[in-house]
């Protein structure tokens, strides 16, 4: 037996160990690493507002406290005004059921000629066993339900709390990583560094003013039509359509169009009117102005970039897609050589034109071969006769 072949054996058994151990940790640690990537992100959104506060002479800690109080204060606004209109809704419900419970019972009698009432329909439903199984079902996933409400609460302050981190000790964290490379690749680190910060700022800020804007003109349009719950609806309309771009204005009008519908069925169609004309006002007029000197991706590239966001880290991914994906690329575009575009038709869609300059050539430099082919072949000619 060679003598190097048992230390090769326990090398490769210890390499294989270790790669068993690197891949356990980070499956454990997955959750962890989400966390501090979201984090690392909702510092990079606060680091222009923290960066213009401390600029100012106000210290970086305090400033990073008041952005993200000021964040808090929008949060649960929004979480009270949805959990308000939800409540308000669930409560009619509850008190027009007797209401909807008789009409369903008289179409059914006048249907099929049953002789059914409320309180036979009332007391079989009390004791059913399918009430009782689901009634002990509920009460056995509330444990369920309260661990991943905890659950919930325990990633939001892991998140919050490095993300305060990374912003108040911004500078530090520049430094740090700073300090373990050379001096060439230090200047590489913070121009990524600066580019991030731009886009990523320039995404949450632009969309949250897209969205002031779409929740003001859906809060007038339901004002208007004296729909119920106006200012819960126009903040989730706003919300959703800009932080789910392409297709969140459609999601987020699918609600306000319910609640319409239960008010009156025409004013639900003039939501539905309304929010088509929006989007294609945004799409052509508001966007290209707001976010040209932001985060400026064509929207195929911005929807692909949340499918793959989805697909990979969930609803995190789908959050962070855009900025990362407007980071990448404003990072390749610093460093990538372009060059002019020749002026051929065929860049601008011409392709009939385009193929029929391109046989002319063929055909012209055809001609030019035979001629010289011929001319070529005379001389040799004279000189046999």
């Amino acid at each position: 037996m060679p003598r190097w072949l048992p230390r090769a054996l326990v090398l490769a058994l210890a390499l294989y160990a270790c790669f068993q151990l690197g891949s356990w940790a980070f499956h454990q640690l997955i959750g962890l690493l989400v966390n501090i990537l979201v984090a690392f992100f909702l510092a990079l959104a606060i680091e222009p507002a923290v960066g213009r506060m401390a600029a100012r002479g106000m210290r970086r800690g305090l400033a990073t406290f008041l952005v993200f109080l000021a964040v808090m204060v929008v949060g649960v606004g929004f979480v009270v005004l949805l959990g308000s209109m939800l409540a308000g809704q669930i409560i009619d419900m509850f008190e027009n059921f007797p209401k909807y419970l008789d009409s369903l019972i008289n179409w059914i009698n006048q249907t099929f000629r049953t002789e059914l009432s409320r309180v036979e329909v009332q007391d079989s439903l009390l004791r059913s066993d399918w009430l009782r199984k689901y009634v002990q079902n509920s009460a056995s996933g509330v444990l369920d339900v309260s661990a991943t409400v905890l659950g919930g609460l325990f990633k939001l302050l892991t998140i919050f709390l490095f993300s305060f981190y990374f912003a108040a000790d911004g500078p530090r964290l520049r430094r740090a990583l700073c300090s373990v490379l050379p001096p060439a690749r230090q200047s590489e680190v913070l121009r990524a560094w600066e580019i991030a910060v731009d886009k990523t700022g320039g995404y949450i800020y632009s969309r949250g003013l897209m969205a002031l804007i779409s929740g003001a003109a859906h809060f007038v349009l339901l004002e208007v039509l004296n729909v119920p719950y106006a200012p819960a609806l126009a903040v989730w309309v706003g919300l959703v359509s800009q932080f789910i771009p392409t297709i969140g204005t459609y999601l987020a009008g699918a609600l306000p169009m319910l609640i319409a519908f239960t008010e009156n069925p025409w004013y639900a169609l003039w939501v539905l009117v309304f929010v088509v004309i929006y989007q294609q006002f945004e799409n052509y007029v508001l966007q290209p102005k707001l976010t040209s000197k932001t985060v400026d991706i064509h929207p195929a590239v911005a929807f692909g970039s949340v499918i793959a966001g989805t697909a990979l880290l969930g609803a995190v991914g789908a959050l962070i897609a855009i900025p990362a994906v407007a980071t990448l690329q404003a990072f390749l575009g610093a460093y990538v050589k372009r060059y002019d575009v020749t002026d051929d038709p065929r860049v601008h869609g011409h392709r009939r034109y385009g193929e029929a300059v391109v046989a002319r050539l063929q055909k012209a430099l055809h001609h030019k071969k035979e001629k010289e082919r011929e001319e070529g072949q005379a001389p040799s000619g004279e000189d046999g006769a």
